[in-house]
């Protein structure tokens, strides 16, 4: 495909908010190789709210949640995705439902995942199948693209890749001391939408006492839901100096905390992938995913895992956290102490 045309591209990344974070290369690298096509995005609530401000996006569209179980809908979004004309829909989640949107789309090319990554009907669905070999999903995804001539492409360098809302960012101004904003903090994250890739609390608690206590950082608990607002309240409660609660906050507040934060702890979640994005570095705590597979991307990270704990999807996914508690405050400790030394080396050499 000429890179002076104007094709009309659908990318079809529906949920999960850290799995749509780590899409964003695909979108990066199809901008910066057609600067003149027009780039649609197809997802669900609430994810669309964090990609809408993206420089490279022409437009989202909204695909209602649950719509694959209801035929009914299929009409509809068939004549809705139609009516965009895409020459080519590019598929990274590889199931059925993501690459349905491209068939019901009618675009000519679509292209998919041949191999372990394209699950259930999306090798029959798609109609371009790469066979991927990269470990990590952001350069799988970006292998995708071989059919569009983007090739060799790494994001090693991964710079930020979420715009700051300043609209997000004043609202969370008025809601925390400015002092906290203005200073060196640490975002920390409880939460996770699999039980499985939880911390403790009070494990969490030990080390933002003791970020205060060593090197004078505050953490600052972020939280979605009631669940997580008790876990961040207990959280605090272990040394309510040396942390403050969150107020709730948007997925746009979340980012623009995020940009301003002196780096992320947390497990394999949503919130860390967007810190990635915003240019935070993160340690990441992993148990059943893979940092090597799904983490954190891009440099400047510090993952710590000392198990995988295997199995299925669903396994995984109902499993207890005992590859997590196997993670020690102390393993933490030293974690937090290496990236304030390296982000000290970085300014030092900057001077």
């Amino acid at each position: 495909m000429d890179v002076n045309t104007s094709p009309r591209i659908l990318i079809t990344r529906l949920s999960h908010i850290g799995d749509c974070v780590l899409t964003l290369p695909v979108l990066v690298a199809v901008r910066k190789q057609f600067p003149n096509a027009f780039i649609a995005w197809a997802v669900e609530s609430p994810t669309h709210r964090l990609l809408e401000l993206h420089p490279d996006l022409d437009e989202l569209v909204l695909i209602p949640r649950g719509w694959a179980g209801r035929p009914k809908c299929w009409f509809e979004i068939s004549k809705k995705l139609k009516s965009y004309q895409f020459e080519v829909a590019i598929d990274p989640q590889g199931i059925t439902k993501s690459a349905m949107l491209g068939w019901l789309s009618a675009a000519p090319t679509r292209i998919g995942i041949r191999g372990r990554w394209g699950r259930e009907l999306s090798p029959f669905l798609n109609n371009r199948l790469v066979e991927t070999k990269s470990l990590h999903v952001v350069d799988r995804s970006i292998e995708l693209l071989a059919p569009l001539g983007i090739e060799n492409c790494k994001f090693k360098d991964w710079q930020p890749g979420l715009p700051v809302c300043p609209y997000s960012l004043r609202a969370m101004e008025s809601k925390l001391d400015q002092g906290i904003i203005d200073s060196r903090f640490v975002l920390i994250n409880p939460g996770g939408s699999w039980a499985s890739k939880r911390w403790e609390m009070d494990r969490f608690g030990s080390v933002a006492s003791y970020l205060k206590r060593q090197h004078g950082l505050t953490s600052v608990i972020v939280w979605a839901g009631d669940e997580e607002r008790e876990m961040a309240q207990v959280i605090h409660n272990f040394d309510v100096d040396a942390s403050i609660v969150a107020p709730q906050t948007s997925l746009k507040e979340l980012a623009a905390l995020a940009s301003k934060a002196h780096f992320f702890l947390g497990g394999d979640t949503g919130p860390m992938h967007i810190a990635s994005a915003m240019g935070s570095p993160c340690i990441g705590l992993y148990g059943t995913t893979r940092p090597e597979e799904s983490g954190a991307y891009g440099p400047h990270h510090i993952a710590i895992q000392k198990w995988y704990q295997s199995g299925s999807c669903r396994k995984r996914r109902n499993a207890e956290n005992e590859a997590m508690r196997d993670i020690l405050a102390s393993d933490v400790f030293s974690a937090c102490d290496e990236m304030i030394r390296s982000q000290e080396s970085q300014q030092r050499s900057a001077a």
